[in-house]
This record gives structure tokens, sequence and C-alpha cells, in this order.
């Protein structure tokens, strides 16, 4: 039997080879990864898992846990990554949507989903980072031990579902993108060519791996190429310092070269033996490209994709690498610009709604036919959301979103899931939350808000009532209390006002 993402990745690497090498020094061959992926996929079906059902993951960061995501695929479940800072009121959102039949979380937190999980009839099991002794904790490691290291893989074909990631909307409400095996691997291999990655190839792996860039982008395009990675539990600019000088590719967010720049020991002598640096998630600022290549004499490349596409389009490896541009569509991968309103297509390089289509682009969302139907074409090409143009060279440019999303550190923020919380406050009228440039995040988190007659309300206390509630990332940084929020002859809040208003907020 097939198993269409499985086979494709793991196909003709060599056992003996390194996979990875953690930071506690450990060497996991990809001779591990076969068995271990074999033992979680055999400890999920003893715990009911059946092709299909849900597998949702919130853990810390470790091989294991990338050897539970194959497990997962190889059992024919499907993966459901979970930011690791959702709060249980997040967490419950997608227990009742996505239904799980099964939920890992680290064993630090198994207390608060006992009864979220047990209430839903969910399996609860944990799995946590590396101890001390570089041996992985909680309820899964310790039966791994004990459970077989072969399996036979379910049969799974290219639209046969291997991943739900969620991304949430406008309105507030989560989306689950669902990802096929033919949607993950097909963007795996267009990786590998265009980059060029070989079994040769060493990646520094920083990124978080409960997200498509540090899952998928990452880990699918190094399995697929037979390379290794230097498998950090985080960015930390010490760790990185000491990798770079080992490794031949690393991916980043923007955050990551900012905070690098920061680092009097970047060099081009430390990363001589780097050959290809690569940014996505957010937006890279011109002045970074610039700073970047001032100093190590090595120039970023710029990528771009989206939860429900994985990677769309890249800069090109050899070419130039056009500051303020994505590049260029992967193989087999479309797009196009049309005008929002009509649907028309924009073929003189003006900006409008960036479209695209091929095999990586999802299935659609769960459970949500009319949103899928929505953002669909009819001729199969999908509506990013994002404005852009492309240039009479052929380079794509991102100039804007479609509707208020925030991009901070690499990560998704919408705008009305705050705007809810902070209205439910007593003593607020209402409020508008919007991104605005942070030198660090790429964007920052900012709110406007409107008090009730008669109440008077502190910046602090607010962003206190909200600390609980909701990740940490998505928090706003800052809070200003305002007299009446703009808005149009329709009545709709203008915050392309706001975002202009306050565009010097985290100004150096």
């Amino acid at each position: 039997m097939t198993n269409l993402l499985f086979d494709g990745l793991l196909a003709g690497n060599d056992t003996a080879n390194t996979f990875a090498e953690t930071h506690d020094g450990r060497i996991y061959r990809y001779n591990d990864v076969m068995q271990d992926s074999a033992r979680f996929a055999n400890l999920l079906i003893e715990r009911g898992v059946k092709p299909g059902d849900r597998v949702a993951v919130q853990v810390p960061k470790s091989v294991e846990a990338l050897m539970l995501y194959l497990g997962t695929v190889r059992a024919g479940g499907v993966f459901l990554p979970l930011n690791t800072a959702y709060t249980v009121t997040e967490i419950e959102y997608f227990l009742n949507n996505a239904t799980p039949r099964i939920l890992v979380c680290d064993p630090a937190r198994v207390d608060e989903y006992n009864e979220p999980t047990g209430s839903r009839g969910i399996t609860l099991e944990t799995l946590g980072a590396t101890d001390e002794s570089a041996t992985a904790t909680g309820s899964l490691a310790q039966a791994l031990a004990n459970a077989d290291h072969t399996f036979e893989n379910a049969s799974c074909n290219k639209d046969d579902l291997a991943a739900i990631l969620y991304t949430s909307g406008t309105t507030g409400r989560s989306k689950g993108a669902m990802l096929t095996h033919n949607n993950l691997l097909s963007n795996a291999k267009a990786l590998v060519d265009c980059w060029q990655l070989t079994a040769d190839d060493i990646l520094l792996h920083a990124l978080p791996i409960f997200h498509t860039h540090g899952l998928f982008v990452a880990t699918n395009a190094i399995l697929l190429a037979s390379s290794s990675m230097l498998f950090l539990p985080g960015f930390d600019a010490d760790k990185v310092i000491e990798g770079l000088p080992r490794a031949t590719t690393m991916m980043g967010v923007p955050t990551f070269y900012t905070r690098l720049l920061e680092d009097p020991r970047l060099t081009g002598e430390l990363v001589a033996p780097i050959r290809l640096f690569i940014s996505g998630s957010a937006p890279l600022l011109a002045e970074t490209h610039v700073a970047f290549e001032a100093r190590t004499g090595k120039r970023i490349l710029e990528r771009y994709g989206m939860t429900e596409t994985s990677i769309i389009t890249s800069n090109p490896y050899t070419g130039e690498r056009r500051a303020g541009t994505v590049g260029f569509p992967l193989p087999g991968v479309e797009i196009r610009i049309t005008d929002a309103e009509s649907g028309e297509i924009i073929t003189n390089g003006e900006t409008g709604s960036v479209e695209v289509k091929g095999p990586n682009v999802f299935k659609g969302y769960w459970q949500m036919p009319d949103k899928t139907q929505e953002d669909m074409r009819d001729d199969g090409f999908f509506i990013t959301g994002d404005l852009g143009r492309i240039d009479e060279d052929g380079y794509l440019h991102i100039v804007g979103r479609a509707k208020d999303l925030i991009i901070s550190g690499g990560y998704n923020i919408y705008p009305k899931e705050l705007e809810l919380l902070i209205d439910d406050i007593e003593g607020v009228q209402e409020s508008a939350v919007f991104g605005v440039p942070h030198p660090d995040f790429g964007e920052g988190v900012v709110g406007v808000l409107v008090s009730t007659n008669g109440y008077t309300l502190r910046e602090e206390d607010i962003l206190e009532m909200l600390k609980g509630k909701v990740a940490r990332f998505k928090q706003p940084k800052r809070l200003y209390l305002i007299d009446s929020l703009p808005r149009n002859t329709m009545g709709k809040v203008q915050k392309n006002i706001l975002r202009e208003q306050y565009k010097d907020t985290f100004s150096v």
C-alpha cells in the first residue's frame, strides 16, 4: 500500500545519515525516523486512531514531536498542530470544531485539559521536551520504548487529508485549512528543486513546529532532500551564532535577521559556510536586506506563502533576489492579479487581488463549505486575501492585506478576536485593533478604545485583563484611549486612518 506523503518524503533516504542533531548533542538518524515514527503510529492505533481521525497536538518543540507528526501520517490520521501559547479557552474551540480522537499536550498542562477532553470523550496524552538526560517526557514518550518499531502504513492517496492547520479570519472565527498528502508533497518537491537542497545540506532550524513554516516548509523539504538539521528549541541568539558556522542553510522570520544584526558577532566570516538564508512568514524590510548583505556578504532570499497553500513564490536561487518582492511562482504554481470587485484579470502591473492555483492549494476549510466556495474561483484559483502586483520583470510584490490581518513576528493575529475581548470589558464602549510597523516584529499590535460615559479606563488595567484570555503574542503592545473611532459614510471604522495616525508608535 502507498502512503503518498510519507513514502514520498522518505523514499531513497540512507538510514545511516543524520536527520537531526539536537541542542543537547543527541544525533537522530534517518533509521531512527523510520523506527520512531512507526512506534508513534502503533501507539496512535492502540489509542483508537483510525484513518481520517484528527490528532490534535500542543507540545513543546522536539524531534519526538516531528515523529508524532510522521506517525500520524503513517497511521492515516490528520495532524492538527496547535500553537503552544494558546490558552485552554482557545483550545476548546479547536476541540469542538475539529473533534479530534486524541489531544497530545505538554505534561505541564495536563491538569488544564483533563476536563475539556474528558467531557468530550477525547483521549488525552502527553509529550514533553527532552529532559537533562536527553530523554523525551510524557505518557507517549514512556510508552514509546515498548512500542513496535515496524508498521504497515495506511494507504493514503493524493486527495486524502494529511493535516488541518487553523488560520483565523477577520470575523474572529478560526478556519481549519485542509491540506492533502499531495498539497504537502508537491510543495516540498518544488522547494527542493528551487532552493537546490541536497543530502549535503545542514539546516539551522530555530522555528516553531506548530506553524506551516517550521513544520511543513522546513521539515518536509529536509526529509525529501535527505538533508540534516541543527534542531534548536527556538531562536536564541547565542545558540544560533554557535550553529551558523556548522550549517549551510537557515530559514527564519524577519525577526531572526533583525536580532542577528543587533549582535556584533554576526560577520561574513561567521556565516561563510551558509549558502542560503531564507526569510518568510512576514514581510522583510528592504533596509534589513541591505544591512544584512552589507554585514555578511549574503543576500537573503525572500519567499511568499500562507497556511492554505504553503509556499507560492520565491525569489530565485540563481538570479536577482529583489528586495521588496517575493519573486516568482514555484514550478507548477500559477498566480494572477485580479480586480477585487469584478474578478477580471489585471495585466498592466497595477495592484489587485492575488490569486493562486496549483497542487499546493488546500482542499478547503474544515466544515465550512460556504467559506470555501467564497474563496475559490470556478476555475480553481484561490483568492488569497492579499493585495499585490507583478512588475515588468515578473516579480510579485505584496503590497498589503485585503483584510486587516496583522503579522507580528511571523504569527497571524486577527483584530476581531481581540476587539471582541476588549469590548467585553466593563467600561469599554468600542475598540479597534490594528498593526503598525515594528522594528523587531514587522508589525506591532496596537488598539484604540472608547470608554462608556462615566468610566475611567487605564491602559495598564486593560492589558492586565487580557492576560490569560489570549496568547501572549496576540496581546496588544499599546492601547490608546480616544473620544471616538473614525468612520466613513457607511459607518465602517477607517483603520487606514488609525494606522497612519499611530504608525510611529514603535519608532526607534
